[in-house]
Protein backbone atom coordinates (compact mmCIF):
# COMPACT_ATOMS: atom_id res chain seq x y z
CA UNK A 1 0.00 0.00 0.00
CA UNK A 2 1.49 3.62 -0.60
CA UNK A 3 -0.64 6.87 0.24
CA UNK A 4 -2.10 8.55 -3.36
CA UNK A 5 -3.43 11.81 -3.21
CA UNK A 6 -7.62 11.95 -2.69
CA UNK A 7 -10.49 14.35 -3.08
CA UNK A 8 -14.25 14.18 -2.39
CA UNK A 9 -15.97 16.60 -4.38
CA UNK A 10 -19.58 17.86 -4.48
CA UNK A 11 -20.92 17.94 -8.20
CA UNK A 12 -23.30 19.99 -9.69
CA UNK A 13 -23.64 22.25 -6.85
CA UNK A 14 -21.56 25.41 -5.62
CA UNK A 15 -22.50 24.98 -2.22
CA UNK A 16 -20.91 21.98 -0.40
CA UNK A 17 -23.33 19.01 0.58
CA UNK A 18 -26.36 19.73 -2.03
CA UNK A 19 -25.33 18.41 -4.71
CA UNK A 20 -24.08 14.65 -5.62
CA UNK A 21 -20.48 13.86 -4.09
CA UNK A 22 -18.04 11.55 -6.11
CA UNK A 23 -14.46 9.72 -4.29
CA UNK A 24 -11.45 10.53 -6.47
CA UNK A 25 -8.27 8.79 -6.22
CA UNK A 26 -5.85 11.35 -8.04
CA UNK A 27 -2.85 8.36 -8.66
CA UNK A 28 -4.60 4.90 -9.63
CA UNK A 29 -1.76 3.54 -10.94
CA UNK A 30 -0.46 -0.11 -9.97
CA UNK A 31 -3.93 -0.96 -8.63
CA UNK A 32 -5.79 -3.79 -9.65
CA UNK A 33 -9.95 -3.30 -10.73
CA UNK A 34 -10.29 -5.84 -7.40
CA UNK A 35 -8.67 -3.24 -5.45
CA UNK A 36 -10.55 -0.33 -7.47
CA UNK A 37 -14.01 -2.24 -7.21
CA UNK A 38 -13.21 -2.54 -3.20
CA UNK A 39 -12.39 1.07 -2.29
CA UNK A 40 -14.93 1.95 -4.38
CA UNK A 41 -17.42 -0.28 -2.37
CA UNK A 42 -16.14 1.31 1.13
CA UNK A 43 -16.57 4.88 0.36
CA UNK A 44 -20.56 3.70 0.47
CA UNK A 45 -20.75 6.92 -2.26
CA UNK A 46 -22.93 6.21 -5.26
CA UNK A 47 -19.22 6.58 -7.84
CA UNK A 48 -15.78 6.54 -7.16
CA UNK A 49 -12.94 7.71 -10.05
CA UNK A 50 -9.05 6.29 -10.21
CA UNK A 51 -7.58 8.80 -12.51
CA UNK A 52 -4.38 7.25 -14.95
CA UNK A 53 -2.58 8.50 -17.44
CA UNK A 54 -4.06 8.12 -20.93
CA UNK A 55 -3.29 5.39 -22.97
CA UNK A 56 -0.91 5.41 -25.60
CA UNK A 57 -3.98 5.63 -28.79
CA UNK A 58 -5.64 8.20 -25.74
CA UNK A 59 -2.77 10.66 -25.76
CA UNK A 60 -2.62 10.18 -29.64
CA UNK A 61 -5.92 11.75 -29.76
CA UNK A 62 -5.32 14.28 -26.92
CA UNK A 63 -6.31 12.73 -23.86
CA UNK A 64 -5.23 14.32 -20.96
CA UNK A 65 -5.73 11.92 -18.60
CA UNK A 66 -7.61 8.22 -18.27
CA UNK A 67 -10.55 7.74 -15.83
CA UNK A 68 -12.02 4.20 -14.44
CA UNK A 69 -15.13 4.77 -13.27
CA UNK A 70 -16.70 2.32 -10.89
CA UNK A 71 -19.98 2.08 -8.66
CA UNK A 72 -20.75 -0.38 -5.93
CA UNK A 73 -20.53 -3.52 -7.12
CA UNK A 74 -19.14 -2.76 -11.05
CA UNK A 75 -17.45 -0.59 -13.53
CA UNK A 76 -18.93 1.73 -15.71
CA UNK A 77 -18.13 2.89 -19.13
CA UNK A 78 -19.02 7.19 -18.69
CA UNK A 79 -21.45 8.54 -15.68
CA UNK A 80 -21.70 12.32 -16.00
CA UNK A 81 -21.50 13.55 -12.87
CA UNK A 82 -17.99 11.45 -12.26
CA UNK A 83 -16.81 13.42 -15.61
CA UNK A 84 -17.10 16.72 -14.22
CA UNK A 85 -16.23 16.04 -10.73
CA UNK A 86 -13.14 13.68 -12.18
CA UNK A 87 -11.95 17.08 -13.96
CA UNK A 88 -12.59 19.36 -11.11
CA UNK A 89 -10.46 17.48 -8.88
CA UNK A 90 -7.69 16.88 -11.67
CA UNK A 91 -7.17 20.67 -12.09
CA UNK A 92 -7.56 21.63 -8.43
CA UNK A 93 -4.65 19.55 -7.86
CA UNK A 94 -2.70 21.23 -10.57
CA UNK A 95 -3.46 19.52 -13.89
CA UNK A 96 -3.02 21.27 -17.12
CA UNK A 97 -4.78 20.38 -20.53
CA UNK A 98 -3.04 20.17 -22.93
CA UNK A 99 -5.19 22.35 -24.98
CA UNK A 100 -6.23 25.67 -23.95
CA UNK A 101 -9.78 25.90 -22.26
CA UNK A 102 -10.88 22.34 -22.34
CA UNK A 103 -9.94 19.00 -20.63
CA UNK A 104 -10.26 15.78 -22.66
CA UNK A 105 -10.84 12.53 -20.49
CA UNK A 106 -10.43 9.11 -21.60
CA UNK A 107 -12.89 6.55 -20.44
CA UNK A 108 -14.77 3.62 -21.34
CA UNK A 109 -16.84 4.93 -24.11
CA UNK A 110 -13.67 6.72 -25.62
CA UNK A 111 -13.01 10.36 -25.44
CA UNK A 112 -14.92 12.67 -24.08
CA UNK A 113 -13.92 16.46 -24.58
CA UNK A 114 -14.77 18.87 -21.12
CA UNK A 115 -15.05 22.33 -21.52
CA UNK A 116 -13.98 25.15 -19.22
CA UNK A 117 -15.87 28.60 -18.78
CA UNK A 118 -16.06 31.10 -15.81
CA UNK A 119 -19.53 31.70 -14.59
CA UNK A 120 -21.07 32.84 -10.97
CA UNK A 121 -18.60 31.44 -9.09
CA UNK A 122 -14.55 31.43 -8.55
CA UNK A 123 -13.89 28.28 -9.73
CA UNK A 124 -14.34 27.48 -13.43
CA UNK A 125 -17.68 26.18 -14.23
CA UNK A 126 -17.57 22.25 -16.24
CA UNK A 127 -19.28 21.25 -18.80
CA UNK A 128 -18.97 18.21 -20.96
CA UNK A 129 -20.06 16.96 -24.61
CA UNK A 130 -22.94 14.34 -24.29
CA UNK A 131 -21.60 11.25 -25.54
CA UNK A 132 -23.72 9.88 -28.40
CA UNK A 133 -26.72 7.54 -27.47
CA UNK A 134 -26.15 3.71 -27.46
CA UNK A 135 -29.81 3.07 -27.99
CA UNK A 136 -32.60 5.53 -28.54
CA UNK A 137 -35.98 5.68 -29.96
CA UNK A 138 -39.48 4.29 -28.25
CA UNK A 139 -39.46 1.76 -25.37
CA UNK A 140 -41.56 -0.92 -25.96
CA UNK A 141 -44.94 -0.53 -24.38
CA UNK A 142 -44.65 -3.51 -22.35
CA UNK A 143 -41.78 -1.80 -20.39
CA UNK A 144 -43.64 1.39 -20.23
CA UNK A 145 -46.70 -0.04 -18.55
CA UNK A 146 -44.21 -1.69 -16.17
CA UNK A 147 -42.80 1.33 -15.08
CA UNK A 148 -45.75 3.23 -14.70
CA UNK A 149 -46.70 0.37 -12.50
CA UNK A 150 -43.36 1.37 -10.16
CA UNK A 151 -43.74 4.65 -9.96
CA UNK A 152 -47.49 4.33 -8.73
CA UNK A 153 -48.89 6.17 -11.95
CA UNK A 154 -51.26 5.93 -14.56
CA UNK A 155 -50.29 4.95 -17.95
CA UNK A 156 -51.87 7.88 -19.27
CA UNK A 157 -49.27 10.39 -16.80
CA UNK A 158 -46.36 9.18 -18.98
CA UNK A 159 -46.86 11.33 -21.58
CA UNK A 160 -43.44 10.38 -23.99
CA UNK A 161 -40.77 7.89 -23.30
CA UNK A 162 -37.32 6.67 -24.85
CA UNK A 163 -34.43 4.86 -24.40
CA UNK A 164 -31.75 6.65 -23.01
CA UNK A 165 -28.77 4.49 -23.16
CA UNK A 166 -24.87 6.22 -23.13
CA UNK A 167 -23.20 3.87 -20.89
CA UNK A 168 -26.01 3.49 -18.23
CA UNK A 169 -29.03 1.04 -19.35
CA UNK A 170 -31.12 4.44 -18.76
CA UNK A 171 -35.04 4.24 -19.62
CA UNK A 172 -36.54 7.61 -19.70
CA UNK A 173 -40.07 8.26 -19.08
CA UNK A 174 -41.64 12.10 -19.20
CA UNK A 175 -44.68 12.87 -16.78
CA UNK A 176 -47.65 15.88 -17.13
CA UNK A 177 -45.43 18.16 -14.06
CA UNK A 178 -42.16 18.16 -12.02
CA UNK A 179 -45.21 18.35 -9.06
CA UNK A 180 -45.66 14.84 -9.99
CA UNK A 181 -42.07 13.65 -10.47
CA UNK A 182 -41.25 14.84 -6.63
CA UNK A 183 -44.58 12.99 -5.27
CA UNK A 184 -42.94 9.86 -7.09
CA UNK A 185 -42.74 6.81 -4.58
CA UNK A 186 -41.15 4.07 -6.70
CA UNK A 187 -42.01 0.39 -5.74
CA UNK A 188 -38.48 -1.13 -5.87
CA UNK A 189 -39.67 -4.36 -5.99
CA UNK A 190 -41.55 -3.12 -9.66
CA UNK A 191 -38.60 -1.67 -11.03
CA UNK A 192 -35.77 -4.32 -9.88
CA UNK A 193 -33.54 -4.58 -12.72
CA UNK A 194 -34.42 -1.29 -14.53
CA UNK A 195 -32.62 2.36 -15.15
CA UNK A 196 -35.58 4.90 -14.96
CA UNK A 197 -34.89 7.97 -15.59
CA UNK A 198 -38.20 10.71 -14.74
CA UNK A 199 -38.83 13.92 -15.97
CA UNK A 200 -41.52 16.77 -15.67
CA UNK A 201 -41.55 20.42 -17.29
CA UNK A 202 -41.45 22.94 -14.13
CA UNK A 203 -44.53 25.53 -13.53
CA UNK A 204 -43.89 28.50 -15.05
CA UNK A 205 -42.90 30.52 -11.62
CA UNK A 206 -40.08 28.46 -10.98
CA UNK A 207 -36.53 29.12 -11.61
CA UNK A 208 -35.62 26.07 -13.66
CA UNK A 209 -37.22 24.54 -16.44
CA UNK A 210 -37.64 20.56 -15.66
CA UNK A 211 -37.31 18.24 -12.44
CA UNK A 212 -35.28 15.01 -12.90
CA UNK A 213 -35.49 12.07 -11.35
CA UNK A 214 -33.34 8.65 -11.24
CA UNK A 215 -33.97 5.36 -10.00
CA UNK A 216 -31.39 2.43 -10.35
CA UNK A 217 -30.74 -0.67 -8.66
CA UNK A 218 -28.68 -0.35 -5.49
CA UNK A 219 -26.54 -2.54 -3.20
CA UNK A 220 -30.02 -2.75 -0.85
CA UNK A 221 -32.36 -2.72 -3.50
CA UNK A 222 -33.81 0.36 -5.17
CA UNK A 223 -31.87 3.83 -4.72
CA UNK A 224 -32.25 7.39 -5.70
CA UNK A 225 -29.32 8.84 -7.48
CA UNK A 226 -28.65 12.73 -6.01
CA UNK A 227 -27.96 14.64 -9.59
CA UNK A 228 -27.23 12.18 -12.53
CA UNK A 229 -25.20 13.63 -15.51
CA UNK A 230 -25.56 10.63 -17.82
CA UNK A 231 -29.29 10.53 -17.32
CA UNK A 232 -29.14 14.21 -17.79
CA UNK A 233 -27.16 14.25 -20.99
CA UNK A 234 -29.34 11.63 -22.73
CA UNK A 235 -32.47 13.35 -21.51
CA UNK A 236 -31.43 16.62 -23.25
CA UNK A 237 -30.16 14.56 -26.83
CA UNK A 238 -33.99 12.93 -26.45
CA UNK A 239 -36.16 16.48 -25.54
CA UNK A 240 -34.42 19.01 -27.64
CA UNK A 241 -33.98 16.46 -30.47
CA UNK A 242 -38.50 15.71 -30.15
CA UNK A 243 -38.48 19.26 -29.83
CA UNK A 244 -39.60 18.79 -26.27
CA UNK A 245 -37.21 21.15 -24.31
CA UNK A 246 -35.12 24.04 -25.86
CA UNK A 247 -31.89 24.24 -26.48
CA UNK A 248 -30.79 25.98 -23.25
CA UNK A 249 -32.38 24.74 -20.19
CA UNK A 250 -31.60 24.02 -16.52
CA UNK A 251 -32.75 21.21 -14.82
CA UNK A 252 -33.22 20.29 -11.04
CA UNK A 253 -32.45 17.36 -9.76
CA UNK A 254 -32.00 15.76 -6.16
CA UNK A 255 -34.67 17.81 -4.30
CA UNK A 256 -36.75 15.24 -2.97
CA UNK A 257 -33.42 13.52 -1.09
CA UNK A 258 -32.96 17.19 0.28
CA UNK A 259 -30.41 18.37 -2.90
CA UNK A 260 -30.07 21.09 -4.87
CA UNK A 261 -28.01 20.06 -7.92
CA UNK A 262 -28.62 21.88 -11.11
CA UNK A 263 -27.83 20.65 -14.31
CA UNK A 264 -27.34 23.11 -17.55
CA UNK A 265 -27.82 22.08 -20.65
CA UNK A 266 -27.02 23.97 -24.00
CA UNK A 267 -26.96 22.72 -27.42
CA UNK A 268 -24.30 24.68 -29.36
CA UNK A 269 -24.41 26.11 -33.06
CA UNK A 270 -22.34 22.86 -34.27
CA UNK A 271 -25.46 20.72 -32.50
CA UNK A 272 -23.62 19.52 -30.00
CA UNK A 273 -24.95 19.49 -26.37
CA UNK A 274 -23.31 20.13 -23.31
CA UNK A 275 -23.88 19.39 -19.86
CA UNK A 276 -22.52 20.96 -16.88
CA UNK A 277 -22.39 22.61 -13.53
CA UNK A 278 -20.69 23.91 -10.25
CA UNK A 279 -18.53 21.62 -8.33
CA UNK A 280 -17.28 22.16 -5.15
CA UNK A 281 -13.84 19.84 -3.14
CA UNK A 282 -15.51 19.48 0.54
CA UNK A 283 -12.87 16.78 1.53
CA UNK A 284 -8.92 16.60 -0.20
CA UNK A 285 -5.88 14.42 1.36
CA UNK A 286 -4.36 11.02 1.02
CA UNK A 287 -5.84 7.34 0.90
CA UNK A 288 -3.72 4.13 1.55
CA UNK A 289 -3.70 1.63 -1.19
Amino acid sequence: MRQRPFQQVDVFTAVPYLGNPLAVVLDGVGLSTEAMQAFTNWTNLSECTFVLPPSAQGAAAGADYRVRIFCPGRELPFAGHPTLGTCHAWLAAGGVPRAEGAVVQECGVGLVKIKRHRGDTTEPTLAFAAPPLIKSGPLDEADVALIARGLGVARSDIVAHAWCDNGPNWRGVMLKSAEQVLALQPDGAVLAGLDVGVVGAQSDSNSTDFEVRAFFLGNQGLAEDPVTGSLNAALAQWLIGTGMAPARYVAAQGTALGRAGRVHIERDDSGTIWVGGASVTCLHGFVKL
